[in-house]
């Protein structure tokens, strides 16, 4: 993906070379992001922090969160937060388990 640059110039993604081996930054801040979140202790703060990094700002306002066992039981605002959810529920689950590891094995849906 090329980002506008200077004066509408083209510019690449920033890169890291490891090794030899060409790494996009945003890469490594996620693994970053995702290290960082699983050392800390288990609470509200680090369910919702991680639900608002993997479903974004718009879709975290529109629903509450809460870890019941290793269950994310998620309460959309509405009927079309609920039918966005169950469209994207599996995709969400895999970007959670990134984040928090086993700690979240399923997503309940409280529609």
């Amino acid at each position: 993906m090329h980002r506008p640059g200077v004066a509408g110039q083209l510019s690449q993604p920033k890169q890291v070379i490891r090794s030899g081996v060409v790494l996009p930054v945003q890469d490594i801040a996620s693994g970053v992001l995702a290290d960082v979140i699983r050392r800390q202790r288990p609470s509200p703060a680090r369910t919702t922090f991680a639900w608002s990094v993997v479903v974004g700002p718009a879709f975290a306002r529109a629903t509450t969160v809460e870890l019941r066992g290793s269950v994310l039981v998620v309460t959309p605002r509405d009927a079309r937060w609920t039918h966005e959810l169950r469209r994207a529920s599996d995709t969400i689950l895999k970007r959670l388990q990134l984040l928090l590891g086993d700690a979240v094995t399923g997503i309940e849906i409280n529609a």
